[in-house]
């Protein structure tokens, strides 16, 4: 199976290039390459700078656009264009954000220049990973991201990051060298690391989360309304000492108050006894779900949840996460968070 390193190669995108303008292969003179990572080609009456990433993720796109944007500002006429091997959501956004063209090797494609209009798209990633890629954002991994976005405008060193944490520095340090290279997290002369862009940071978060990696257990339990049900169960997992804390359009309604909701969403310090179950009424129920108990895949979901008038909710940042995975109106609620608790570079 062909990698996706060895797709970005400058020769493969010129190929690409000339496909989608219609032109054949030899009509396209090679990349000529002005530093690693970027590159000029004339197709046909077009010029292009293109710049290429590793990844059609947030972090490395982001790197890519810049890079375009710069090494085009230099040559007259040209066009900056981004190149990956599949293009993720969050990168096609930022793409359209900054009215940059970009093509991917899968055959996704929007290019729109003056004569020029390329557009594709619905191609499936020809470059997937088997097995699951090592990410920044792994369950225990993502304790650093949470933590810089719980912290936005603070840069602190990786012991200081590693201490608040609960992680080993050596891990700490992998991981943070990992968000550097993907330029979401800046490293400062005395070696203390911030986000370089909160947004960015948690788009790239956002992209890579799989909120049902977590263990749920969805069932019903008797209750008239969503927020009622949310205080009953609050009022009897604190009455017996059970580390809980809500999340999704529970905890969104009760940072925000948008929205009425059905489905509410606890996370669980540990497993759930049977007898536990049985006290709150809970009868295991997939499809006539109104509450899912979750029991995380690592305890950093937990860190910065605090009290809201007798509900103790993870941190904004969690919520927002959660609400990918969730029903009903989530990606309402989502934006409606996201502009209340975790707005950064919007609101600058």
């Amino acid at each position: 199976m062909e990698t996706a390193a060895d797709s970005m190669a400058p020769d493969r995108i010129r190929k690409a290039l000339a496909e989608l303008v219609g032109l054949p292969a030899e009509d396209v003179a090679p990349l000529e390459s002005s530093e690693p990572g970027v590159a000029s080609a004339r197709v046909g009456r077009f010029q292009f700078v293109i710049a290429w990433a590793r990844s059609g993720r947030t972090g490395p796109v982001s790197l890519a656009l810049r890079a375009a944007q710069a090494a085009a500002s230099s040559v007259r006429g040209a066009t900056p264009l981004v190149a990956v091997p599949f293009m993720g959501e969050v990168g096609r956004r930022l793409c359209e954000e900054e009215d940059i063209p970009w093509l991917d090797l899968s055959g996704n494609a929007h290019i729109v220049a003056e004569g020029l209009r390329v557009v594709i798209a619905g191609q499936p990633n020809r470059f997937k990973w088997r097995g699951r890629p090592s990410s920044a954002f792994a369950p225990k991994s993502s304790r650093i991201a949470r933590w810089l976005l719980m912290h936005p405008q603070r840069a602190a060193s990786q012991s200081e990051i590693a201490e608040a944490t609960g992680m080993d520095r050596g891990f700490t340090s992998r991981i943070v060298g990992r968000l550097v290279e993907d330029g979401l997290i800046l490293r400062e002369r005395d070696g203390n690391v911030r986000a370089a862009d909160p947004d960015l940071l948690l788009d790239a978060w956002r992209e890579a989360y799989d909120f049902h990696r977590h263990r749920i257990l969805r069932g019903h339990i008797a209750a008239r309304t969503g927020d009622g049900l949310l205080a009953k169960l609050a009022a009897e997992l604190r009455d017996r000492d059970v580390e809980h804390s809500a999340t999704g359009l529970a905890a969104a309604w009760m940072l925000t108050r948008f929205a009425t909701f059905r489905t509410v969403t606890i996370y669980l310090a540990v497993e759930p006894s049977d007898a536990l179950l049985s006290d709150l009424g809970f009868r295991e129920e997939p499809r006539g779900a109104n509450v899912w108990l979750v029991v995380p895949n690592d305890a950093g979901v937990f860190h910065g949840a605090t009290g809201h008038d007798g509900v103790r909710c993870v941190h904004p940042v969690q919520v927002y996460l959660d609400l990918k995975g969730h029903p009903e109106r989530a990606e309402e609620a989502a934006a409606q968070l996201r502009g209340a608790h975790l707005s950064w570079r919007r609101d600058a």
